[in-house]
C-alpha cells in the first residue's frame, strides 16, 4: 500500500456515518491489478481544489480505482431500497463506494464516489464492478448535461483497472469517480420508512434537511417544506430532460437523487426522430420509461417519497394523509406549469398559456408522423440551416409554420426575440447515440481521442455554426433497433 495525504487539499470528511448504522457499512474497495487513468475532468479537479493531482501519476491510478488509500480514510457503501420498474426492491450500493465529502471552493459539500469498486454486503448476486464503456458512458453523459445546463452528477475520473468483466462477453474493467451534491435517493426514504424504526426515519430527514437546505427547518410544517423543495426540483429536471430528448432508461425511485441531479447514465439515450413512446433500454420491455411517460413516473416516484414520509408529515395518519394529497396535487400542477413554459421557449414564446397548446400538438404530431429530428426540427424553425431533408417542404410543415408565425404576431412576439429565446433553449448538439457508440468503440481500441474530442464539442451545445449542415449528423437509417444496457 502506498502512504500518502492529499496534498494542500482540506482532509475528507464523511457527515453521512453519523447516522445510525442501519444506513451504511463501512467498507474499502476491492483493489484492481493494474490502474491506469483513462480521462481525467481537469476543470472539475480544479473546482475541488484537486489541482495537485495529475493524470499521469501513478497515485492518481491507485487512489481513484480504490485501490491504495491513505490511512485515515473510511469508506462507505450505503443501504437504500426502491422501486424497480414499480415493485419494491431492497437494493444498496452494490458496486458503489463513497469515499466521503469534499467542499468545493465555494464551500459546498459534494460526495465522491467509486463506482465499479467491488462487492459490498448489498451486491446480492452483482459481482461489484463495472466495464469500460458503462463508465466512459457516465463521463460522456454527465459531462453533456453540465453543458446542457441540466443539474447532474459529475465524473471527476476513469480508471482503467487492467481485469475482466464478465457481461455477455468479456470486457475491460474501469472504476469511475462520480461526484453528487449526495447520493440520498428516494429510496433511501423508503427503505428508512419499510425498513426501519420511526426514529432512524427522523434521523434520515434531519440530517437530510440540514446538508441540503437546513432553512426548511424553521418552517411551519418542514416535512412539507421538504417535499415540495425536492418536488419543485424533479419538476425542472424531467422538463429539462423533455426539453432536450434525453430518455433517463430506468427511473425506479432508486434512481431519483433528493438533490435534483440527474443520476445513473446505465440505459440512458437520446431522440433522434421523435416519437412520444421511444423506448433504447433493453430491461424496459413495456416501455414503462418511455420519453413521454417520464413526466408521470417522475410523479409516481414522488408519490412514493410522500408516502415514506407520511409519519413524519403529522402524528395523526388522517391528517398527514389529507396534507400529502394537497401536496401531490400542487406537484401536479407544477409539472404542467414547467412543461408549457419550457414547450413554448421551444418555439419563442415566453408565456405561452395552455390555450396555445393545440399549435405545440400539430407540431409534435407531425414530428411523430414524420419522425422529424427532434433536435433539428427547432434549429429549422429558428432559420439555424436550410434542411435538405424533404420532410420540410411538406404542406403540414408550411401550413404549422405559417400558424406559427401568426401566432408570434397575435401575441406581439418580435422575430429576433423569439430567435434569441429559441437559441438559448434549443440545442444544436446532443450526445446523440451513434456518436457515443462511435467514441466507446475507440476507447475500447484503446483511442481515448475520440471521446476527448466530443466532450469538448458538448460544453458548447448551445453555439451555432453558420453554414453548418446539422442534417449531416443525423443517423442515415435512424436509430433502427438500437439498445442500450444496464451495466450490471
Amino acid at each position: 500500500m502506498l502512504s500518502f495525504s492529499f496534498p494542500e487539499h482540506p482532509s475528507v470528511e464523511k457527515t453521512y456515518t453519523s447516522l445510525p448504522n442501519s444506513f451504511f457499512q463501512y467498507i474499502k474497495p476491492t483493489p484492481v491489478a493494474s490502474p491506469n487513468v483513462i480521462f481525467w475532468n481537469e476543470s472539475l479537479a480544479n473546482e475541488f481544489m484537486f489541482e495537485n493531482w495529475k493524470k499521469q501519476d501513478l497515485i492518481t491510478a491507485q487512489f481513484f480505482s480504490g485501490t491504495s488509500l491513505p490511512e485515515n480514510l473510511q469508506p462507505f457503501a450505503q443501504a437504500y431500497a426502491g422501486h424497480q420498474f414499480g415493485h419494491f426492491t431492497m437494493l444498496g450500493d452494490g458496486r458503489t463506494i463513497v469515499m466521503g465529502e469534499f467542499q468545493n471552493r465555494s464551500g459546498e459539500r459534494y460526495d465522491f464516489q467509486w463506482k465499479g469498486s467491488g462487492r459490498t454486503k448489498y451486491s446480492r448476486n452483482g459481482d461489484g464492478r463495472a466495464t469500460i464503456s458503462a463508465m466512459v458512458r457516465e463521463y460522456i453523459m454527465s459531462e453533456a448535461m453540465v453543458g446542457l445546463q441540466i443539474p447532474t452528477t459529475r465524473s471527476l475520473a476513469v480508471i482503467a483497472t487492467g481485469e475482466t468483466v464478465l457481461r455477455d462477453e468479456p470486457q475491460e474493467g474501469a472504476v469511475l469517480t462520480r461526484v453528487a451534491s449526495s447520493h440520498i435517493r428516494v429510496g433511501t426514504f423508503e427503505y428508512a420508512y419499510h425498513t426501519l424504526s420511526l426514529h432512524e426515519l427522523e434521523s434520515l430527514f434531519q440530517y437530510t434537511v440540514n446538508r441540503h437546505a437546513p432553512n426548511l427547518l424553521y418552517a411551519d410544517n418542514p416535512v412539507l417544506a421538504f417535499l415540495e423543495y425536492v418536488m419543485k426540483r424533479q419538476v425542472t429536471l424531467v422538463t429539462n430532460w423533455m426539453r432536450v430528448g434525453f430518455i433517463h432508461g430506468v427511473m425506479n425511485t432508486d434512481n431519483m437523487s433528493i438533490s435534483g441531479e440527474t443520476i445513473d447514465y446505465g440505459p440512458c439515450a437520446f431522440l433522434n426522430g421523435y416519437f412520444a413512446k421511444r423506448v433504447f433500454s433493453s430491461i424496459d420491455v413495456n416501455g414503462r420509461y418511455a420519453f413521454a411517460n417520464q413526466m408521470g413516473i417522475a410523479q409516481w416516484n414522488l408519490a412514493c417519497l410522500t408516502n415514506a414520509l407520511l409519519p413524519l408529515i403529522d402524528p395523526n395518519e388522517k391528517t398527514a394523509i389529507d396534507l400529502a394529497k394537497g401536496k401531490l396535487s400542487e406537484l401536479e400542477n407544477w409539472f404542467q406549469e414547467s412543461y408549457i413554459r419550457m414547450l413554448g421557449e421551444k418555439i419563442g414564446f415566453p408565456n405561452l398559456t395552455e390555450k396555445d397548446l393545440p399549435l405545440l400538438r400539430s407540431l409534435y404530431q407531425w414530428m411523430q408522423d414524420t419522425e422529424a429530428d427532434y433536435t433539428n426540427t427547432f434549429l429549422v424553425l429558428e432559420g439555424a440551416y436550410v434542411p435538405k431533408d424533404s420532410i420540410y417542404n411538406d404542406h403540414r410543415w408550411k401550413d404549422w409554420v405559417k400558424d406559427w408565425q401568426d401566432a408570434k404576431k397575435k401575441h406581439g412576439i418580435l422575430e429576433e426575440d423569439a430567435i434569441s429565446l429559441m437559441q438559448k433553449t434549443n440545442p444544436s448538439l446532443v450526445p446523440r447515440n451513434h456518436f457515443v457508440e462511435l467514441a466507446l468503440a475507440n476507447v475500447r481500441q484503446g483511442n481515448t481521442n475520440v471521446v476527448d474530442q466530443f466532450i469538448d464539442r458538448c460544453r458548447f451545445p448551445f453555439k451555432r455554426e453558420p453554414g453548418f449542415d446539422y442534417a449531416s449528423e443525423v443517423p442515415i437509417d435512424g436509430d433502427g433497433n438500437y439498445r442500450t444496457f444496464c451495466g450490471t
